[in-house]
């Protein structure tokens, strides 16, 4: 299995990179926001990654950081989404959008992403939504993708959670506050009007 690579941007198309590692060219499939920050050609890069191994090939994928590789797992542990589509929902929301279009059912955000329609977009909401609150384990477990932690989402989701609401309820009234409040609302701010959410 290849977790990762670092090695120089051999060269890049709309849906893969190339890099060259010690003389040996990865051919890497990616999002174009993973693309979009490689670099130049001739740049060191470092992507993690996540190899995939159908009958007739094996295939390599690559992401700018751990979370969009976490999404990734957790996108195509849903019916119907396979690589191709996973990586364009990530090439069309990031992870706090997507995490946001999750905890508040927007379908129609999700169904933004090329090759997305109404009832795949309804789907992956449905079947992430109760996992939307944690993190993706790196050993392949998913649990679900949160808020970074130390921020004051993340903090108002766990304060919730002690409150009693569950995981999901707390990520998605946290989630429709922070929409409503200025840009960083303070932590207290944030858990006052979720509570008020919550309640409706």
């Amino acid at each position: 299995m290849i977790a990762k690579l670092r090695g120089l941007l051999d060269s890049f198309s709309h849906d893969h990179a190339v890099i060259d590692v010690t003389g040996v060219g990865y051919l890497v499939g990616a999002s174009t926001r993973t693309l979009s920050g490689l670099g130049a050609i001739g740049d060191e890069v470092v992507l993690h990654t996540e190899m995939l191994v159908a009958e007739d090939s094996i295939r390599l994928v690559g992401f700018g950081s751990a979370e969009e590789r976490d999404w990734f797992r957790l996108l195509t542990s849903v019916q119907g989404v396979g690589a191709r589509v996973a990586l364009g929902i990530l090439s069309a929301l990031s992870g706090d959008e997507l995490h946001k279009a999750i905890a508040t059912g927007d379908k129609a955000m999700v169904a933004r992403a090329q090759g997305v329609g109404p009832k795949l977009a309804l789907r992956i909401v449905n079947e992430l939504k109760d996992k939307a609150g944690g993190v993706v384990l790196g050993s392949g477990g998913t649990a679900a993708v949160p808020a970074p932690s130390g921020t004051a989402s993340a903090d108002a989701i766990s304060a919730l959670q002690n409150l009693g609401f569950r995981p999901a309820e707390a990520s998605a009234a946290v989630a429709k506050a922070e929409a409503q409040l200025a840009p960083e609302p303070s932590l207290d701010a944030l858990v006052r009007l979720a509570l008020k959410l919550a309640a409706r």
